[in-house]
């Protein structure tokens, strides 16, 4: 084998991994994304060169282990090319070199190293052509040369990746899965994981086969009761109980946002990878300031106020629950020790340096059938300040990928289908 791993989780972290394109002007257009890439050679059939510009960070393309090698994407038109990204594997080159073509036959040069140190490179450029080629003469390692993304800048080119904003479109950017109950268990596969029985109760929402032995593959092989069907990744809460009897929500809305950090930020939005897991809220909360981050209000009664404990809805209205899920990734754990300290809040309207990767934001909204005298309702974890969302993302990568890139990056409000 050519490198050994922990496990499958390690095969998904060692390939989801920042593209970061903050070399390039806010102007500027990713043209390269879903173009036609061609390259000298590849490992084998698992790391075709469409791999390094598909706009998704748990794919690669992979060389042959010889010297040289090169990797060109035809950008469907004559483009002014103003950036390169190169998101390397541990693979890298230590020389290589950025050239340009009209025709795919005659070659410019517009940057040239012998001094690569791999990682993610943002390389401003200056040159034209259809075709953007890398070519490597050194590798840094006894493999091949392997690129997670391959992103080119600039203006022109066949229109690129980047979506057309259509006419009437909201500018929001959102999509949405609309995931009603399924069914409850004493059971937590991210908390507990292969521990039937050891958590307090959940309700649980998408994936219909969830319990505590859930791994990816058996998500992405469920039934799923969501709108769109496509998503196969769990959603779950505490259970509610009014005078000790289960309640479950009448909806369960999984909103995926673009916001809480500038808008150059939100172009650079990259696709939750599949496999995380990330919990939101306090469950060991002892009192209302122990939570800040989930609230609860009533429907169509907002004199009410919004609140970290339950509140009074008159009557006629219903219970909601709001929740934001942390959206800074620091781009290596798809979980944590604590499973948290993976994920962080945005500072300041952008990531910290600690997790830079700007994922959607996942928005939990649940709607209770009760209102009334909330001394009545209790959570399966205590009061209502204990509160919290665990998720568990089987998202088919391409679907996830697609809708970061027609609703996120360009601020689009699109539905369950992904489209505006």
């Amino acid at each position: 084998m050519r490198r050994l791993f922990a496990g499958a989780a390690a095969a998904v972290l060692a390939a989801y991994l920042l593209v970061n394109a903050s070399g390039a002007s806010a102007a500027d257009t990713l043209l390269s994304q879903g173009r036609t890439a061609t390259a000298s050679s590849v490992e084998n059939a698992a790391f075709p060169a469409s791999n390094a510009v598909d706009g998704n960070t748990g794919t690669r393309w992979s060389s042959a282990f010889s010297d040289p090698q090169w990797l060109q994407v035809d950008l469907g038109a004559s483009a002014t090319i103003t950036s390169v990204v190169l998101d390397w594997e541990s693979a890298y080159a230590r020389s290589f070199s950025l050239r340009t073509s009209a025709n795919g036959q005659s070659w410019t040069t517009i940057h040239n190293t012998t001094t690569g140190t791999g990682g993610r490179q943002t390389i401003n450029v200056s040159g034209t052509g259809r075709y953007v080629r890398l070519e490597t003469t050194v590798r840094a390692t006894q493999w091949g040369v392997s690129l997670k993304e391959f992103q080119v800048f600039g203006s022109g080119g066949g229109g690129g990746g980047t979506p057309t904003i259509p006419p009437g479109a909201v500018r929001v950017a959102e999509f949405l899965a609309d995931c009603p109950f399924s069914h409850r268990l004493p059971d937590d596969p991210i908390i507990f994981p292969n521990l039937p029985g050891a958590s307090h109760m959940h309700s649980f929402f998408g994936a219909t086969n969830t319990n505590a032995y859930s791994t990816v593959d058996t998500l992405l092989n469920a039934n799923s009761n969501c709108n769109p069907s496509i998503d196969k990744s769990s959603y779950w809460i505490p259970t509610m109980y009014q005078d000790n009897v289960p309640v479950e929500p009448v909806t369960g809305i999984f909103y995926y946002l673009g916001e809480g950090v500038r808008d150059d930020l939100i172009a650079q939005t990259q696709p939750l990878p599949l496999g995380l897991r990330i919990v939101a809220g306090n469950a060991k909360a002892t009192g209302p300031a122990d939570n800040t981050i989930s609230r609860w209000s009533c429907l169509h009664a907002g004199h009410v106020g919004s609140s970290s404990d339950f509140v009074n809805c008159p009557a006629g209205t219903m219970l909601e629950s709001y929740l934001d899920f942390p959206h800074c990734w620091n781009g290596r754990d798809l979980d944590s020790a604590d499973h948290k300290s993976h994920m962080a809040y945005p500072v300041g309207n952008a990531c910290p340096a600690s997790h830079p990767v700007v994922v959607p934001k996942l928005r939990q909204v649940m709607r209770y059938p009760v209102n009334g005298n909330p001394a009545r309702l209790r959570l399966a974890s205590g009061g209502g300040y204990t509160m919290h969302g665990d998720f568990f993302n089987a998202w088919p990568v391409e679907e996830m990928a697609r809708r970061v890139n027609d609703c996120i990056r360009p601020i689009i409000k699109c539905g369950v289908d992904g489209r505006p």
